[in-house]
């Protein structure tokens, strides 16, 4: 299941340095405008503290985590929506994301210079809003002039509810209101599901501050007008030092963990951005485990047990009979799976099993 976030933000904001550091790989961060050209792509491990439990209790040959894929877009600038800059080939990348995580410059480096010449977080945020809402507002109206006739006939039902939501949408985004924040109804979204409007993914803010404000972010004002922002979208804002983060992810694990002691922090920046993206894409993991094998595996929220079967080999799918499951505090209460057998905790669940975060499944199939 590739599931990717899309890393966006104006020039010099510390894009391609968090990039850098969320895939500890060699992409250019130079300190001028379009430095990202191509978008860059790179697959991070998701941290999670439970497959190392589970590693330890089977001893097995391999541990493998579940993935998250990150993209670098090349940064936007005003009137990208028109082609400037870098623009068209920003818009097309991005439209390929499943979430964006905005990255907003709340810190001054007379070093480094601003696409504008100054630092205000809340006009960057406008200005890719603006850009993003004005290239979705020309999609709708590709598609208006094209199903406006057929929704003129009554007996086109179909054609009727599209052009009704497309125009919906055009008035919002006419008065700067992204998709995201309109009031729609479970047809309207569906409507919209094959257009990939820019502004119904959905957003993770990433405020990018100086490292001796990380543990207490509330002392940057650039961070609290973000909140302020935020808070009123329904988003999250997480505080990074993107310098400090690429920093972080040369040490090893050991020194790692000393220099977060130091900071008063129980987890990296990116290891809540990571946690962040999961959230706000509704995923969630369950497990398969053996002598050979642990590993975590990530699914949607209200996958049934065959559709999770599905995610492994599609045959497991296909000739799905029934999932042994258990939960992972079970084997942590009764200590191994003889333990959770013997306490009648071991499940045989069937087609219309909801799938829950933390299960531990062993597939039945037959092809």
């Amino acid at each position: 299941m590739a599931l990717t976030a899309g890393i966006v933000g104006l020039p010099n904001v510390g894009k391609s340095t968090l990039f850098n550091a969320i895939t500890k790989s060699a992409v250019e961060a130079a300190n001028y405008p379009f430095a990202t050209i191509d978008k860059n792509v790179g697959v991070v491990e998701v941290k999670d503290e439970r497959v190392k439990i589970l590693s330890e209790m089977f001893m097995p040959k391999k541990t493998i985590y579940t993935t998250f894929e990150f993209t670098d877009i090349a940064g936007l600038v005003k009137g990208a929506s028109k082609g400037e800059g870098l623009g068209n080939q920003f818009l097309a990348n991005i439209r390929e994301v499943d979430a964006i995580v905005h990255v907003v410059r709340c810190f001054e480096d007379k070093n480094i210079t601003h696409v504008h010449d100054r630092i205000d977080a809340i006009e960057d945020i406008e200005i890719i809003d603006l850009e993003l809402q004005l290239a979705d507002l020309q999609t709708i109206d590709n598609r208006i002039s094209k199903v406006e006739r057929k929704a003129k006939m009554a007996s086109d039902k179909e054609a009727k509810l599209e052009y009704d939501t497309l125009v919906k949408v055009k008035t919002g985004l006419e008065s700067n209101i992204s998709v995201s924040s309109l009031d729609l109804d479970e047809s309207e979204k569906a409507v919209l599901k094959g257009y990939h409007l820019l502004t119904d993914k959905p957003v993770i803010y990433v405020a990018n501050i100086e490292e001796a404000l990380v543990s207490d972010p509330t002392q940057n004002q650039q961070y609290n007008r973000v909140v302020e922002l935020a808070n009123n979208r329904n988003a999250e804002v997480i505080a990074i030092s993107a310098k400090m983060e690429q920093e972080l992810s040369e040490l090893d694990d050991e020194e790692r963990e000393m220099f977060l002691v130091d900071l008063g922090l129980t987890e990296s920046g990116l290891d809540k951005i990571v946690k962040s993206s999961y959230n706000i894409l509704h995923l969630k993991t369950f497990f398969t485990v053996g002598a050979d094998e642990v590993r975590a595996w990530t699914f949607h929220a209200g996958m049934k047990a065959p559709q999770c079967a599905g995610v492994i080999h599609t045959d497991f799918q296909k000739g799905f009979i029934r999932a042994e499951t258990y939960s992972y505090e079970d084997l942590l209460k009764y200590k191994s799976e003889l333990g959770v057998k013997e306490a009648g905790r071991l499940r045989l669940e069937g087609k219309e099993y909801v799938v829950k975060d933390g299960d531990i499944m062993h597939f039945r199939f037959n092809v």
